[in-house]
């Protein structure tokens, strides 16, 4: 079981930045993969940015070169980097992670664009 809390979300003007952080209960490098979605009101939740096996790292083609992702190991942390944010990026941002098989995921933070 791997539990996973987020933070960092919130109200941010379009131009503007933000970093979304979420905390495992377990070693990050016993995580196959691990990562971020979001879901917008009336959208299905979409892969926003995902590290795979500790090496490869996936974008939506939507958010390449505005966000970058990156994982801390001593605070077994896997991070957002949202910058150039648009009202289009406006969601519920998850993170996701999977061992063996699994998925996990967090109980979700509110990312709002809106000047």
């Amino acid at each position: 079981q791997v539990q996973l809390v987020e933070s960092g979300g919130g109200l941010v003007q379009p131009g503007g930045s933000l970093r979304l952080s979420c905390a495992a209960s377990v070693s990050i490098f016993r995580l196959n993969a691990m990562g971020w979605y979001r879901e917008a009101p009336g959208k299905q939740r979409e892969l926003v940015a995902m590290i795979i096996s500790g090496v490869n790292i996936n974008y939506a083609d939507s958010v390449k070169g505005r966000f970058t992702i990156s994982r801390d190991g001593a605070k077994n942390t896997v991070n957002l980097r949202m910058n150039s944010l648009k009202p289009e990026d406006t969601a519920v941002y998850y993170c996701n992670v999977r061992q063996a098989g699994l998925n996990y995921w967090g109980q979700g933070t509110q990312v709002t664009v809106s000047s």
